[in-house]
């Protein structure tokens, strides 16, 4: 095999390992949700969340608009992809409410993976899932 082939060759061995790099999408919380949390009468059953992982911390908010929650504590344990958040809120009549929700990754290596749980306030729990979109 010639110097020039054996260039062309190795070059090409190099790009084709790169792909697999390039195709991977960060923190696996990383992007926007949609999901429930059965149970809620002071927000809407049906949710959405935006989150992201700055290399540090994940932040987010839960239902962006009129009627956001800011994600204040956001964990995610590899060790079993368990996933905490929460968030505060007010209830109609003001009173101060704290959102936890807890769950667990599932099928982390797609990329619709989704989360499932449970959530909690002072006045009710239910069960809670987001899927990736």
């Amino acid at each position: 095999m010639n110097v020039r082939k054996l260039a062309v060759t190795v070059a090409c061995a190099c790009v084709l390992m790169t792909w697999p790099a390039a195709a991977q999408e960060g923190h696996p919380l990383k992007g926007s949700w949609l999901g429930t949390w059965t149970g809620n009468t002071t927000h809407d059953p049906d949710l959405i969340l935006v989150l992201n992982w700055d290399g540090k911390a994940i932040t987010g908010t839960i239902n962006p608009g009129t009627d956001n929650l800011a994600i204040k504590n956001a964990s995610l344990n590899p060790d079993g992809w368990v996933v905490h958040f929460e968030a505060d809120a007010k209830d109609k009549s003001g009173r101060a409410l704290t959102y936890v929700i807890d769950g667990k990754i599932e099928n982390l290596h797609l990329p619709n993976r989704a989360v499932t749980g449970t959530w909690k306030n002072q006045k009710e729990s239910g069960a809670f899932k987001m899927t990736r979109q």
